[in-house]
């Protein structure tokens, strides 16, 4: 594969349509990344997060993401079992990437993590909420967590009020989704065991 295609898909954020991007894009290492934030150089005032080798801009959050961002953490954090920690908004560090997903859910205790960010071996599902961001959340994010082998991902769709689940990664993608309604309940499962469920009209704003 070439630079250029490369570098195509990575920018767009669905993986079935390719764009023209220069093919002199520097990507970044992981190492990299870290490196500029230890010097200051990016901060935690930089709305940026880095996506398959480069600095892709966060979406600005409305007040109904930052609602759901909360109930969705909220309702996990009453499941989730001892030895297992809900974060929002916090890194995961990826082969090529270090995304800031809006809930996830890691193995261990805060002390676990104060020389690293969890990685994909920690954590047993992660959480978007997509508005404007719903094409990427469904393209380029979800790709990276696939190729990551985390197992579960979910998309609380607020366009559609609607929760997608995704699981079983393979290669770039994830073989099994559904899709649920406000009247539906969606199960948690960490570590490969349910844990409990989750009504989706407590997770929507």
């Amino acid at each position: 594969m070439n630079s250029m295609t490369t570098a195509a898909r990575a920018l767009d954020p669905d993986v079935s349509h390719a764009v023209d991007v220069p093919a002199d894009l520097w990507r970044l290492g992981v190492d990299q990344y870290h490196a500029m934030v230890e010097a200051g150089i990016l901060t935690t005032d930089d709305p940026v997060e880095l996506l398959d080798g480069y600095l892709v801009a966060k979406m600005p959050k409305n007040p109904s993401h930052t609602a759901a961002t909360y109930l969705v953490r909220k309702a996990l954090e009453r499941l989730v079992p001892s030895g297992w920690l809900v974060h929002a908004q916090e890194p995961v560090t990826l082969a090529s990437s270090e995304p800031e997903p809006d809930v996830l859910v890691v193995r261990g205790e805060p002390r676990h993590y104060l020389d690293r960010h969890p990685g994909p071996r920690d954590v047993a599902l992660v959480v978007e909420v997509a508005d404007a961001s719903l094409r990427k959340d469904r393209g380029l994010k979800k790709r990276l967590y696939a190729e990551a082998g985390i197992a579960l991902y979910w998309v609380v769709n607020l366009v559609d009020r609607r929760l997608e689940t995704y699981a079983e990664p393979s290669g770039s993608d994830y073989r099994q989704k559904q899709e649920y309604g406000p009247d539906d309940e969606v199960a948690v499962v960490v570590g490969g065991v349910e844990v409990g469920r989750v009504a989706v009209r407590d997770v929507l704003p």
